[in-house]
């Protein structure tokens, strides 16, 4: 049995504009953010909306327990580092986590494992909980995905302070898929990385979230298997974002 709230996490990626984002928001202000479950701390919320509409999500969420995210961050330090935004500005506004290695940016934009572990160790310094996300490249046995995703995990926190950490477990042949990875594979992939977690006394706290495709229905089918899902565009309806936050409270009722 998990301990803890179950967390269900949101990127907008860059689908929305501006105003179609402070709608989203808002609109997700007056239903999720106002859910029993939310508001009782049972179900731990966050959204990641981009960069330019960090400090929108912040005034629409405010009064709620919805925490913002970043959907990524820089290895660096203030200073000269043009087009660059910091751990420690992000932190300042009031971000609580920050989204890395997602699989789009490994591959658009080489951010390799030393790249991750450095942003990883970026937020971490500045109290930004990272998300970071992991998934094998192809369709492969389960036993190779939990060692692919684990030796990922393992670099991608080399060097890094102390501190929790969410990791996202997110297939790369399952994101934008119409269907996600089947129960019993994520299921087993998740108790990998969750073993390899608490083999590491510096990341007490953390969590494993399923992403790739996830939406309603998938939470009570993994049962108390992972501590949450992090969704993408089946959560764009806010109507399908409350079902999720149903799911996850009837989740912790079960648990009880």
């Amino acid at each position: 049995m998990l301990n803890g709230p179950i967390t269900v996490g949101v990127s907008l990626k860059a689908y929305f504009g501006y105003s179609r984002a402070v709608e989203w928001c808002s609109a997700v202000a007056r239903s999720a953010g106002k859910h029993p479950a939310v508001r009782s701390g049972d179900v731990s919320l966050f959204v990641a909306p981009t960069f330019v509409q960090i400090p929108a999500a912040l005034t629409a969420f405010a009064g709620t327990r919805v925490q913002i995210a970043a959907q990524d961050v820089s290895s660096e330090e203030a200073g000269a580092a043009t087009g660059e935004v910091t751990a420690s500005e992000l932190a300042e506004l009031g971000v609580r986590f920050a989204e890395i290695g997602h699989a789009e940016r490994r591959a658009r934009y080489g951010e390799d494992d030393e790249v991750v572990a450095a942003k990883v160790a970026a937020a971490l310094r500045h109290n930004l909980t990272p998300i970071l996300c992991l998934g094998e490249s192809s369709q492969i046995s389960t036993g190779a995905a939990a060692t692919e995703v684990c030796l990922q995990l393992q670099q991608s926190l080399r060097g890094a302070p102390l501190g929790p950490v969410v990791v996202a477990y997110e297939p790369v042949w399952a994101i934008g898929a119409s269907l996600p990875a089947e129960p019993d594979h994520i299921s087993e992939v998740a108790a990998a990385l969750r073993r390899c977690l608490n083999a590491d006394p510096a990341r007490a706290g953390s969590a494993v979230l399923y992403g790739g495709s996830a939406g309603p229905g998938l939470l009570g089918r993994l049962g108390d298997s992972v501590n949450g899902l992090f969704l993408g565009r089946f959560a764009h309806d806010p109507t399908a974002l409350i079902q999720v936050v149903d799911e996850a409270l009837r989740q912790t009722q079960a648990n009880a």
